[in-house]
């Protein structure tokens, strides 16, 4: 059954915005989960005694399971409510959470409550994604994905100094405990309050049967239910998408783990300073996400297609983005390297947002929660391998501030390469009208 216009609008009305403003603290719970690993980590290395080289295979950890949870939890969007979906992740990597509590855990425990947070995580932004989706329709949903994805900003802007806190005041090990205790509150509320929406497909409904090969009882062809889910995956679109994630999951987990130990360890900065610089930079991110989704909309509002960048192409910004980190790491004063970090670099953050579109314009309703998860599995990749692979360029490094420097032009190289395979491939409407998917701008 399809509502009709009017349903979908009473529906949307009262139900969508707060829906959108509860999925936003998930996502802020959700990163602020990400990054207390890394605000705590100069004092977790030197309590622990472990190498940046073992640190990093910690935060790695978290990646572990990532990418298979997102896309194993994403295709039960088919068959499980994603209110149901959401709540057990946050009920999951809360209690993944606590065990760091314990004053005898040490890094075998702090290994295992990663895999398991990574492994509750890892289908976090696709299944919000997806719900989220059934609130607005495709025209209409650039700017509540950058609301979304303002929440991942906002956790990391509030918990950096929040956890700073808490780190100076109780120990490192109340900051696993802090976040842990927000994580539960929020699924408290959400179990409460959470519903779907009207534009959510209807669950167990079985794929729409194939035209010309399944009919009716009059004879008459069924309707066709779209390209089959290989076809999707491989357009240029949503491969372009995918791997400027990728790269943005890169830059990311290399802020959230080597940044305060680079402000920390190698610029001589204070933690409350060290935690101020990476607020900062999360809360640039959420200016650009909102800016980006506010132009976007205007751009759709005036005829352009919707999710366009409006303040530049993929190259652009990711371009930007990977000549400030290079300026952040390897030249500048300490106040033009926190300019850039709160400036430029945070160019590559609508990507995200632009990648989430992108797949949700090319996948039929009946697939996109699989598509969203899949393409979040395999790009989240970076997020596994940056890590590791900085870690041990630090580690192999003369001093800090030369590591950090060599490890910084790799991932500005990377960004780069991300946008021009952007700007030459990412055309979401085109390969959407070349797969016969038609938009949701009619509910």
């Amino acid at each position: 059954m399809v509502a009709s216009k009017e349903t979908v609008r009473d529906a949307h009305a009262p139900g969508a915005w707060p829906t959108a403003r509860l999925l936003v603290l998930f996502m802020a719970v959700n990163f602020a989960d990400k990054a207390v690993l890394g605000l705590a980590g100069p004092e977790i290395m030197n309590e622990l005694g472990l190498t940046r080289r073992q640190f990093g295979s910690a935060q790695a950890a978290f990646f572990a399971l990532f990418s298979l949870s997102a896309i194993g939890v994403s295709l039960l969007t088919r068959r499980i409510r994603s209110t149901v979906l959401l709540l057990a992740m946050a009920l999951a990597w809360s209690a993944a959470q606590l065990p760091m509590l314990w004053p005898t855990a040490g890094l075998g425990v702090l290994i295992a409550t990663r895999v398991l947070l990574g492994a509750a995580e890892g289908p976090a932004a696709p299944v919000a994604a997806h719900h989220l989706y059934g609130w607005f329709a495709q025209r209409d949903r650039t700017l509540p994905t950058a609301v979304l994805l303002i929440g991942a900003a906002a956790g990391v802007a509030l918990a950096a100094p929040a956890l700073t806190w808490v780190i100076g005041a109780w120990g490192w090990r109340w900051a696993f405990g802090t976040v842990g205790v927000a994580g539960l509150a929020w699924a408290a509320v959400w179990a409460l309050r959470a519903h779907e929406g009207p534009l959510a497909p209807l669950l167990g409904a079985p794929a729409p049967p194939r035209a010309g090969r399944d009919v009716d009882a009059a004879g008459t062809a069924t309707a066709d239910p779209g390209p089959p889910l290989g076809r999707i995956l491989a357009s240029p679109s949503v491969l372009a998408a995918g791997f400027a994630c990728f790269a943005v999951y890169w830059q990311i987990s290399a802020q959230l783990t080597w940044v305060p130990d680079y402000l920390h360890t190698a610029l001589g900065w204070s933690a409350g300073a060290t935690g101020l610089a990476v607020a900062a930079g999360s809360l640039a991110n959420a200016a650009v996400l909102l800016t980006h989704g506010l132009l976007a909309r205007r751009a759709t509002a005036r005829g352009g297609r919707p999710g366009a960048l409006p303040a530049g192409s993929g190259a652009g910004l990711l371009m930007l983005g990977a000549a400030a980190a290079v300026a952040v790491f390897v030249t500048g004063p300490p106040w033009l390297k926190l300019l850039m970090m709160c400036g430029p670099m945070a160019l590559c953050a609508p990507m995200m947002t632009v990648g989430q579109t992108t797949c949700a314009r090319i996948a039929p309703a009946h697939r996109r929660g699989a598509v969203l998860g899949i393409v979040v599995g395999l790009s989240s990749v970076g997020g596994v391998l940056s890590p590791v692979v900085l870690g041990r360029v630090v580690d192999g490094a003369p001093e800090a501030a030369t590591g950090y420097g060599r490890a910084w032009l790799l991932t500005a190289a990377l960004l780069a390469l991300a946008g021009a395979l952007a700007t030459l491939f990412l055309r979401p409407e085109r390969d959407a009208q070349r797969l016969g998917v038609p938009g949701e701008e009619t509910p």
